[in-house]
């Protein structure tokens, strides 16, 4: 029987220090989780060691530890025992834990009967009153509902600012940012970068993006060929080389060749970017010479430069409209979907742009009434 070996992990060695936030991060197959369950001692590391000091509370399966025969009260009880309490101490916090997960009248419910919402919720009060000197988290909160969200970072932000050591895995860059003293990437099985949660941010969306493709790009016009055909359409960078996508706030640098299908009197080309949400962002028109002239068949024109970039992150399109001067029974505009790209960075996604502004706030004299 021929296998091949798949290392999870490679050479990864770090400390994480008491009182510290830890963020890890990395795409889906890095070695995240695995590295979490060595950090719990579900898995045994084939080389090396792990050092502890303080006891542990992991969450990081969904499920895991409780059984589903069992009643929430009861599953209560014994979780806690398991994270080192007492079995009287784990009574007494019963009531806390019901009333953070709001399941105070499902107590009685056997957990077999729980919705995934139910049990995440369960479990991270569970955790949380378990009140261990080091919390594991793995990104199991994404089933949770946007209150509940709310209210574990609350107590991510109180578990900080009480000296509390909590690793947390997670795809949410802002949730990193906002919470992490340091964060580590991971690639590959490897680490990739450790240190300030900016940079693991930056550096984790350019895995994520950098390398991303849309599929036919540049290729096919929404419409059919009418007026005219899409020849190449390119993002650059500063140098002039071929880019996927972009930083937030690096300009773009487009070169986009149209080629005329037929006659076109007066052609007007209008670049426009659309977001997500298809909402047009903004739109650039652009004639030749003084708006005065004429494309034949097979004729071809460049637009390229330098298009200033205030985009907040996101996905985006790029088209062109191609408009002529109107004949009796012929179509007067055509669209042409150039590509896709992603504009990526770490600053809150408000808004549709990002501008600058010279405001400043001072107090003054006076109360309201």
């Amino acid at each position: 029987m021929e296998y091949r070996e798949l290392r999870a992990l490679v050479d990864v060695s770090f400390d994480i220090h008491r009182g510290e936030f830890f963020g890890i991060a990395g795409q889906n197959g890095s070695g995240k989780s695995t590295l979490l369950k060595i950090l719990a001692s579900i898995y045994r590391p084939d080389a090396g060691r792990v050092r502890m000091a303080g006891r542990l509370a992991p969450f990081i399966e969904l499920g895991v530890g409780f059984n589903q025969e069992l009643t929430a009260r009861e599953n209560v009880v014994i979780n806690g025992v398991l994270m080192g309490l007492t079995k009287r101490e784990a009574r007494r916090r019963l009531d806390a834990v019901l009333d953070f997960a709001e399941l105070h009248d499902f107590a009685e419910l056997k957990l077999k009967n729980y919705s995934s919402g139910m049990l995440v919720r369960l479990a991270f009060a569970v955790m949380v009153q378990a009140d261990a000197d080091i919390m594991l988290v793995d990104e199991v909160l994404a089933v949770g509902d946007m209150g509940f969200a709310q209210k574990c970072m609350d107590v991510f932000y109180e578990k900080r600012d009480a000296g509390k050591t909590i690793v947390l895995v997670s795809h949410d860059m802002g949730a990193v940012q906002a919470l992490c003293h340091r964060a580590m990437l991971i690639h590959d099985a490897e680490i990739a970068y450790l240190g300030q949660p900016e940079e693991v941010a930056m550096r984790y969306y350019r895995l994520n993006f950098a390398e991303e493709r849309s599929d036919g790009a540049g290729r096919g016009p929404a419409l059919p060929d009418i007026n005219a055909r899409v020849v190449e359409a390119r993002l650059e960078d500063d140098s002039g080389q071929p880019v996927e996508n972009v930083a937030q706030g690096a300009p773009l640098f487009l070169d986009l060749v149209i080629e005329a299908r037929r006659d076109l009197v007066d052609p007007m080309f209008v670049i426009q970017v659309m977001n997500a949400e298809s909402v047009v962002v903004f739109s650039i028109r652009r004639t030749l010479g003084d708006g005065r002239g004429e494309l034949r068949a097979g004729d071809r024109v460049r637009l390229a430069g330098r298009i200033e970039n205030s985009l907040v992150p996101g996905k985006y399109f790029l088209d062109c409209w191609v408009r002529r001067s109107r004949e009796q029974g012929d179509l007067a505009v055509q669209g042409l979907r150039l590509r896709e790209f992603v504009v990526y960075g770490t600053a809150p996604r408000d808004g549709v742009v990002s501008v600058s502004a010279d405001l400043e706030a001072v107090q003054v004299e006076g109360r309201g009434t």
